[in-house]
């Protein structure tokens, strides 16, 4: 995968699973992320943790020259196995100021498959989208790569959401990648939303 360095300065959060899925396909798509913002000249940011998806997107990215930044609170410092490895591991309160920082820190935000937390910390970004809670009031890109699908019942119930008028278009979802390419290009900014 040769892309233009379209991350060059940019941290990139990166939403995942800190469990492997079935298969490989979940841990490899995580590998060909991590590396590919590195090769990029991008930095991640993430939950810290050295297990399933979010260990993998780390190990990647070290491995392939970039910095990795972990964002982990204390209490799941044993149950998340902490990543030791990273550029910085910084260790916090709680889930909420964890969020925080990864909110505050990042440039863009990719979600990768995952559960429960990981919904959380996507739909967390996108309010802070639509209530413009970013510095500056911002709008920070947000792409879920939908690998194999994994995403479809999510994104049909924010089509229904959007023509329903509970939720307010555009900003207050996310933009929707296929592959890893397609979405480098959203994270950057040159893409839009479908």
């Amino acid at each position: 995968m040769s892309l233009p360095d379209t991350l060059a300065g940019k941290t990139v959060a990166v939403w995942c699973a800190s469990r492997d899925g079935t298969g490989d396909g979940f841990l490899n798509i995580a590998r060909q992320v991590g590396a590919e913002i590195a090769n990029q000249h991008g930095s991640v940011i993430y939950g810290g943790g050295g297990a399933g998806m979010m260990g993998a997107v780390a190990d990647a990215a070290l491995a392939a020259g970039g910095a990795v930044h972990g964002v982990i609170p204390a209490s799941m410092v044993e149950r998340e196995l902490a990543h030791e490895g990273l550029t910085r591991l910084e260790v916090v309160a709680d889930m909420m100021v964890r969020k925080r920082r990864m909110l505050d820190d990042a440039d863009a935000f990719l979600v990768l498959p995952g559960g429960i937390g990981t919904l959380d910390e996507l739909f967390e970004a996108l309010t802070w989208n639509q209530l413009g809670l970013h510095s500056a009031g911002e709008v920070k890109p947000v792409v879920v790569l939908n690998s194999d699908g994994f995403y479809d019942g999510l994104l049909a119930w924010f089509e229904t959401a959007v023509a329903g008028g509970v939720v307010a278009g555009e900003i207050a979802r996310p933009s929707v990648a296929t592959s890893i390419e397609e979405a480098v290009e959203m994270l950057a900014g040159s893409a839009v939303r479908p």
